[in-house]
């Protein structure tokens, strides 16, 4: 993929489609699908610059698992494959723990 770099406070998100079931087997109806959306973060710009020019670098980093809201961000493609661009203040919350929930266990 090409390198693309986020300007400023935005950030680039490719959104993970969520299960269309429950762990325990029951399927979500479409009505309850709607929000929020989850993606991963693939990169980020370099912050927020303030009015003498001090940048403050942003709270989250490639590789996080966000939540976002439904009609957050602007679609773009690149290289075939759909991302997100959004401002980091769309952003929800960070997921902490998604992507390590099946070493948790092996802790004993």
């Amino acid at each position: 993929m090409a390198k693309f770099t986020p300007l400023h406070d935005r950030i680039l998100v490719r959104r993970v489609e969520e299960a269309e079931t429950t762990r325990g087997g029951i399927i979500i109806p479409d009505s309850a699908k709607d929000k929020p959306q989850e993606g991963e973060v693939i990169s980020v710009g370099k912050g927020r610059s303030n009015d003498e020019g001090k940048v403050f670098p942003l709270a989250v980093k490639e590789g996080d698992r966000v939540l976002f809201g439904k009609y957050s961000g602007t679609e773009i493609k690149l290289d075939g494959e759909d991302f997100l661009i959004m401002k980091e203040d769309e952003v929800l919350g960070i997921l902490s723990g998604a992507a390590k929930r099946e070493t948790a266990g092996s802790r004993r």
